[in-house]
């Protein structure tokens, strides 16, 4: 048997549409940047997800790619979709690929930074002094609620009406290892966790609430706070500081961590890791991916920013790969090169002159080198 440090890391990249190539390209020279610093050989496959996918096999992710990224030890993810899917059933469009890589992987915990830079303060929606220090961590519930639940459909009424219907459903299982994680990531950082649910008005949010107090009982070192989660959403906007982790569901999950991405100034600065249970070694099977979708209005010009991506490499040497001095390496490089001023258009402020993707990534690779 091959020894652990001759085991072949395995990394299925799944580049997918619209900016997901371009980007994933890039963070790739990156990935190749670290290979041979690793400690172990690193293995790359390439397979097609979304609506490349569709193109190719008439879905959206195909059984063998799946399985093979059952086999990897992490998944280097794009970005899906566009307008010429948009009318393909809910089930058949570009989007059902990664919500079935992220059923069939069961990566139930999606970690969702959201870091102000402090040259990026003028960048930010909000007033430099409100963000200013800004460092929150989003954790979403990621393989069920309303976008797994069942029945889902859409039906014409006796009175000749048309009516939808999703189902948002948790067993209390599903909620403790979601939030068992959020204490975990909270022992590391300030010590607190805020769970977020609606708890007033809906069954599922009244059972997270219970199950996370329960949890909240085996972290008495970690402060447990709750908040409904549109107050959440005005508070992120009013005192965001006032958040360390924040555990709540699939839906408001997608929501709020888009929101906190924003703080940040833009989705383009925004990483995120899909993780499973962790592995005897505390590594864990990872899926990361840019917040910011496949932005088909820039797809091709060359302008889409890099560092979402490359970022999600970052969180992927940390949590899949085993070697977190290496993910400080490359969060330092991209502080670094943003500290000497390079931005991409979606950062660039009114006096800047914004450089394009491929350059972005050569201010990066320049900061690893010194």
């Amino acid at each position: 048997m091959a020894a652990a440090s001759e085991t072949p890391l395995k990394l299925l990249v799944l580049a997918g549409d619209g900016i997901g190539p371009e980007v994933t390209e890039q963070a790739l020279r990156v990935v190749d940047w670290f290979a041979p610093r690793l400690g172990r050989p690193l293995q790359i496959r390439h397979g097609l997800v979304g609506g490349a996918a569709i193109e190719a096999c008439d879905e959206a992710v195909s059984d063998a790619v799946v399985a093979e990224a059952k086999a990897s030890d992490a998944v280097l993810f794009g970005a899906v979709g566009g307008e010429r899917w948009d009318a393909r059933p809910v089930g058949r469009r570009p989007e059902s690929g990664i919500i079935r890589l992220r059923r069939e992987l069961d990566v139930f915990a999606n970690l969702r930074p959201a870091i102000a830079y402090p040259e990026l303060a003028d960048a930010s929606a909000l007033r430099p002094e409100l963000v200013d220090g800004l460092d929150i961590v989003v954790v979403r519930e990621l393989t069920s609620g309303v976008y797994f639940g069942q029945p889902r459909g859409q039906e014409t009424t006796a009175t000749g009406a048309r009516r939808a219907f999703d189902t948002q459903a948790y067993t209390d299982a599903e909620i403790a290892r979601v939030c068992r994680a959020a204490f975990e990531l909270a022992r590391g950082r300030s010590g607190r966790v805020c769970s977020v649910d609606k708890a007033n008005v809906m069954e599922t949010g009244r059972l997270w609430r219970t199950v996370a107090a329960e949890v909240g009982a085996e972290f008495p070192d970690v402060e447990l706070s709750h908040m409904y989660a549109d107050n959440c959403a005005m508070q992120l906007l009013r005192r965001p500081k006032q958040f360390d982790v924040i555990v709540t569901d699939n839906l408001f999950g997608d929501i709020l961590s888009d929101a906190a991405a924003m703080l940040t100034g833009s989705l383009g600065l925004a990483p995120s890791a899909s993780l499973g249970r962790p592995r005897t070694d505390g590594s864990a099977l990872g899926l990361y991916e840019p917040v910011h979708g496949s932005a088909p209005d820039i797809a091709g010009q060359g302008v889409a920013n890099p560092l979402a991506a490359i970022l999600s490499f970052a969180l992927c040497l940390k949590h899949s790969f085993g070697r977190p001095d290496l993910a400080l390496q490359l969060d330092a490089a991209v502080r670094r090169t943003l500290s000497q001023g390079f931005r991409t258009p979606d950062i660039a402020g009114p006096q800047a002159r914004p450089i394009g993707t491929v350059a972005m990534t050569d201010a990066v690779l320049a900061a690893l080198d010194t």
